[in-house]
């Protein structure tokens, strides 16, 4: 069983559009998609420096179209998914991919996300840590103590918590078992209540959005339910703003459903690196350029010939 994963903000890097500006159908792609935002997307993708990208409000938008062009290109290649997901802003291509929401619907969407959660990110000094190894409910309890929420679980040994500027500073100089706290450079407590605000704005953004059921389950950030009701997707991406992303409960459902190969859309790599970590027997394939998805054919996903995966 084949799946479909499109990674969050953090992975965009500096010229990611670069390989797909030079194909011409991806390169129409993007000039679709770069009519349902407020600035020059392909530019962006191109040329704008890492500073620059980090902007949450550019970097939501540039992620999904970069995972938006590579999904469609290896589907150009037979690699045809049985389900999808996504970490975070991910799960807005997910959805894409699933059929519930139209690409420029998605990022008209995904653009009035990253302004809002810019937006809230300005209004109040929040962030993220993250703390890697230690004892779960530990570093939970830890966190609580401190007023932090959780704002991600990758799976073992990889948790992310959120709140005010000082919380931070006072949990990272708690000690902590076994456990290594490191700062995040994020503009604020994302998935956390600290982004209601975000919520508020992009339900009612979505008002006059249609949704259609998905062709495909989508597994969901919110509790990993494989989830094909089309307006219970868009209100749980849209409640993910503010919710902790539960990427372990993910990986259940990855692993319930006997899946066997991903492919992680562009920028490909975070994703791939968290599930061989929690599940080495995967194949996986990353696409970050024409080539990658060309060569989903070579590999022949579609028979699951797994021969030439890119472990």
């Amino acid at each position: 069983m084949l799946i479909f994963t499109a990674p969050g903000q953090g992975a965009q890097k500096p010229g990611i559009l670069e390989p797909w500006i030079a194909d011409p159908i991806a390169l129409d792609q993007l000039e679709m998609l770069d009519s349902a935002v407020d600035f020059d997307l392909i530019e962006a993708g191109r040329s704008w420096n890492a500073q620059e990208i980090r902007d949450t409000k550019v970097a939501q938008p540039l992620i999904f179209a970069a995972s938006l062009v590579s999904a469609y290109a290896a589907l150009r290649f037979d690699a045809k998914p049985a389900a999808v997901t996504g970490h975070s802003v991910g799960e807005w291509c997910a959805s894409v991919l699933a059929g519930v929401l139209s690409a420029t619907d998605a990022m008209t969407l995904v653009s009035a996300r990253g302004n809002a959660m810019a937006v809230a990110c300005e209004q109040q000094p929040t962030g993220l840590v993250a703390v890697l190894g230690g004892d779960r409910r530990e570093v939970l309890a830890a966190a609580e103590t401190h007023g932090l929420a959780l704002a991600n679980d990758n799976g073992p040994g990889q948790l992310v918590v959120g709140g005010s500027v000082d919380q931070l500073a006072q949990f990272s100089a708690y000690p902590l078992p076994k456990a290594r706290v490191r700062s995040l450079d994020v503009a604020g407590a994302f998935h956390t209540s600290a982004m209601a605000s975000a919520v508020a704005i992009v339900t009612e953004v979505a008002a006059g959005i249609t949704t259609n059921d998905a062709e495909v389950p989508l597994i969901s950030n919110r509790d990993g339910a494989a989830v094909t009701d089309g307006p219970q997707i868009l209100d749980r991406m849209i409640d993910q703003i503010a919710l902790p992303v539960r990427w372990d409960l993910v990986m259940d459902t990855v692993g319930s459903l006997g899946v066997t190969v991903t492919v992680e859309t562009c920028p490909a790599g975070t994703l791939s690196g968290i599930l061989r970590r929690a599940m080495p027997q995967l194949v996986q394939y990353r696409i970050n350029s024409p080539a990658d998805a060309a060569a989903l054919a070579t590999a022949n996903v579609r028979n699951l010939d797994l021969k030439e995966a890119n472990r």
